[in-house]
């Protein structure tokens, strides 16, 4: 709530760059609504992916992964759980499911908050309680160095923070201190540097950026994954973190480079519904399609295992067959042998035509 008291008083003049980031997005909300009424069906395909893409995105970042071959099984419910990361990736489905189809029926509350980490967490051990031990965020080295990046509210103090986080949420939308989008930015940067549970803020957090999307009306989140776009700028995500976490305890952060980051993220995944959206309407089928946009993002070399990651919810064999068929085509080149071949586009394919 340290960020959010920051627009309380109304005196906080917004950056340009961050007032062109809400501009932006006031436009491509308006075209959301067109492409929802003009190719409902056609969506679905998006929202598929969309789910696979989010769940494995966010619990790799957090360092939970799934063989690639058995994605699709442990996340739709097909397949007997092997060990402790395909429960928790389910429990993440079980979550954005819950996310996606009540919306409108779950307040920003803590039973909310609660209720979200104990799906996450796969329902055992401390899932759905506050930490009980006080924490601090570590960032370690590849050289087995390590830093304290930031030390989080105490453990006996979290229950009362949380408390105060939701009132100045709730507060902060009904008096409209802010825009609701900077509101929603400077929650989630509020809630990690709370970090109420003692493992999967991370995964909450952008839970409860869907959940605060979806209130204000950002529906990008059902088609595009934005878990998966934070992993793709992994990087950058800690990097503002950080920055905007520095006096965060204090009330004498910089919250601006975290919330343009956030809002980043929105535009980005905007931008990309609207190319795919805009695609669905070709006569090539979803997942060829969701393969051509993954190549086309790349601007590398690249393997199978590269655009596997980028499509989940595609087979290998799939990604194959396309790189054949642009292959054929002039399209793309083969610069190696093997199950790590080295592929590229050419240069007459660097944009779409």
């Amino acid at each position: 709530m340290k960020t959010l008291l920051f627009f309380e008083s109304g005196a906080q003049s917004v950056p340009q760059i961050t007032a062109w980031h809400l501009a932006d997005l006031g436009e491509y909300l308006g075209k959301q609504k067109l492409y929802e009424r003009q190719a409902p069906q056609k969506l679905k395909a998006l929202k598929e992916h969309a789910i696979i893409e989010s769940v494995v995105s966010s619990n790799r970042i957090e360092g939970v992964n799934v063989a690639p071959a058995r994605v699709k099984e442990v996340v739709f419910g097909r397949a007997h759980l092997r060990d402790r990361d395909e429960e928790e990736v389910r429990g993440y489905r079980k979550a954005l499911e819950l996310l996606h189809t009540k919306s409108n029926a779950l307040a920003v509350s803590e039973n909310t908050i609660r209720a979200l980490h104990r799906l996450a967490r796969g329902g055992i051990g401390d899932a759905g309680g506050y930490k009980s031990r006080d924490s601090e965020i570590i960032e370690r080295y590849p050289n087995g160095r390590e830093r304290i990046r930031f030390k989080t509210v105490p453990a006996r103090e979290t229950p009362r923070y949380m408390k105060m986080l939701i009132k100045a949420w709730q507060n902060c939308i009904k008096e409209r201190w802010t825009h609701p989008l900077l509101a929603l930015g400077a929650f989630n940067l509020d809630f990690l540097c709370v970090h109420p549970f003692r493992d999967g803020n991370g995964r909450v957090s952008r839970f409860l950026m869907l959940l605060q999307c979806y209130h204000l009306g950002y529906e990008v989140g059902r088609y595009i994954s934005l878990e998966r776009i934070i992993e793709e700028n992994k990087q950058r995500y800690y990097e503002t973190l950080e920055q905007s976490s520095k006096g965060w305890h204090d009330g004498k952060h910089d919250p601006w480079p975290y919330l343009n980051f956030v809002l980043s993220i929105l535009k980005t995944a905007y931008k990309e519904f609207e190319e795919r959206a805009g695609a669905t309407v070709s006569p090539r089928g979803s997942k060829t399609e969701m393969v051509h946009h993954a190549i086309y993002a790349i601007d590398r070399e690249f393997t199978v295992a590269d655009i596997e990651k980028k499509c989940p919810a595609v087979s290998r064999d799939m990604i194959r067959t396309v790189l054949k068929s642009m292959q054929k085509a002039g399209k793309v080149e083969c610069i190696g042998r093997g199950p790590g071949a080295l592929w590229r586009k050419k240069d007459n394919t660097s944009k779409r035509g």
